[in-house]
């Protein structure tokens, strides 16, 4: 009974978390699938965290305190945000609340295999220790590597910079909170209930805004890419500003290039108008089927790529003023 009692304490609390997150987003753009894959990677990192940590505690030859409270942070929260880095640079995620929800699916499976692994080195320790491990350093990690995929995620839209400086004030932050809950400058408990009451507010204020924002992106984005394909299709687009525009490209490209440059912007507003459908039906609890064409569209896209050359996809770029959103979406509808 008291083994199941500790069991409960321990897992329960990140887990009930994992799902209110994932329950909270609106339009359920991260699937079951990638959570539990999320979940699982958290699990590889966590093995990977125990061998790191034990070589690095033999050559450093420090006390465990200092090794825990200096050295753990560092190494652990590295691990933790390279699955991170891996879907936020190849754009597997749209927005900052899918971040948050696989950050802190990360740091969930990393904080169930700690607290396995201790619940067999401390099989004496008090349902107190277990309370500590388990609402309060198992929420700490999937907190901070949210929190880190969070940062990293809005650098990522707004900022053109080097990946390394885009992914670092994410990590130091992680490393930051992760060392101080270390420390235990106020008592465990105590730092346990902080994380309780400090962590669901602050997500949810998170959610709210990056939804907001998603909307914005939605309404203004869709506005413009109908407005656009309907020049396209009405076939009179030379007294247009996107008649202008081509009109100025149209001597430093050969005729059929120009021409393919049409193609390609009819094609991409066609799926981009697609993809913004699919998420306003998600919001409303809707699910469409896929749509055949689909594909077909997207081998065209690419054939019209390739023939157009990166320099006809530079010249392409102010039409579109493509950002990660818009490439994300792209993805999506794949």
């Amino acid at each position: 009974m008291l083994l199941a009692a500790k069991i409960i304490i321990a897992f329960s609390p990140i887990i009930l978390f994992l799902i209110i997150m994932w329950g909270m987003d609106s339009f359920q753009l991260v699937k079951k699938r990638q959570v539990f894959t999320a979940v699982v990677v958290g699990f590889v990192v966590a093995f990977a965290a125990i061998i790191v940590n034990m070589n690095l505690y033999n050559w450093l030859d420090v006390s465990l305190v200092t090794f825990s409270r200096f050295v753990a942070p560092v190494s652990e929260e590295i691990l933790k945000l390279l699955f991170v880095v891996f879907l936020i640079s190849s754009r597997k995620v749209g927005f900052m609340v899918d971040a948050a929800i696989l950050g802190f699916a990360i740091g969930a499976g990393f904080a169930i295999i700690e607290n396995l692994y201790y619940l067999n080195t401390l099989s004496d320790a008090g349902l107190l220790t277990w309370f500590v491990r388990g609402f309060g350093t198992a929420i700490m990690h999937g907190g901070t590597t949210a929190i880190a995929a969070i940062i990293s995620k809005d650098l990522f839209d707004r900022k053109e910079w080097p990946l390394i400086f885009i992914f670092l004030p994410g990590l130091l932050a992680a490393i930051v909170i992760h060392g101080l809950f270390n420390m235990f400058i106020l008592p465990p408990i105590t730092t346990s209930l902080l994380m309780i009451m400090i962590l669901p507010p602050a997500f949810i204020t998170i959610f709210k805004l990056s939804e907001q924002n998603t909307r914005r992106w939605l309404g203004t984005g869709l506005d413009s890419d109908m407005e656009m394909l309907q020049l396209l299709l009405a076939g009179n687009i030379s007294e247009s500003r996107l008649g202008s525009y081509l009109k100025n490209i149209q001597d430093k490209f050969p005729p059929e290039v120009i021409g393919d440059i049409i193609c390609y912007l009819r094609i991409y507003l066609e799926l981009s108008i697609k993809a913004k459908g699919i998420l306003i039906m998600k919001e409303s609890g809707f699910d469409l089927p896929p749509d055949p064409e689909t594909e077909a569209q997207f081998i065209e896209l690419n054939y019209l790529e390739n023939h157009i050359g990166k320099t006809g996809k530079l010249a392409i770029q102010p039409l579109l003023k493509i950002n990660n959103t818009d490439l994300w979406q792209l993805s999506m509808m794949r």
